[in-house]
């Protein structure tokens, strides 16, 4: 683990808030954080997951009881609707080509922001703020129905 995720971690155990840490990074181990806050409950965590023809890449799978989060993360500023649009609809299209090749595999493509937005689902997606994350972790199987899951 990289000394800058390290003592990004020290500081939330230590009471930071997240989100004030996690502004504070550098993008890659802002994805750290969202890999770490998984790993603490009990995901197996792959971290930039590529894929080839066509070439795509997930920042973070996490997977948990046939589930699977593909989360993109996005350590940027507030966006607007129509830009939520078009990252959700490219994250979409990475997680059906993630399980294209798979077997009895549901799927739940995910977008984790630095910033709470102004809307919290698009297209079925979640859009999670990163100050969320754990809580929406821990919700997750129980509101599976109201998102958008690709199984197959």
């Amino acid at each position: 683990m990289e000394s800058k995720l390290r003592s990004a971690l020290f500081d939330i155990q230590g009471g930071v808030p997240i989100d004030q840490v996690a502004n504070n990074v550098h993008w890659k181990d802002f994805e750290g954080l969202v890999a770490e806050i998984l790993v603490s409950k009990h995901f197996e965590v792959l971290r930039n997951f590529r894929m080839k023809k066509p070439t795509m890449e997930i920042d973070v799978v996490g997977k948990r009881l046939d589930v699977t989060m593909l989360i993109d993360c996005k350590h940027w500023k507030r966006m607007s609707y129509s830009n939520l649009k078009i990252i959700v609809n490219k994250q979409i299209k990475r997680a059906e080509q993630y399980i294209q090749n798979k077997k009895n595999m549901t799927v739940v493509p995910i977008i984790v922001t630095l910033y709470k937005e102004e809307t919290s689902f698009v297209n079925g997606t979640p859009i999670v703020p990163i100050f969320q994350f754990s809580s929406f972790i821990d919700e997750f199987y129980g509101n599976l129905e109201y998102m958008n899951t690709i199984e197959k």
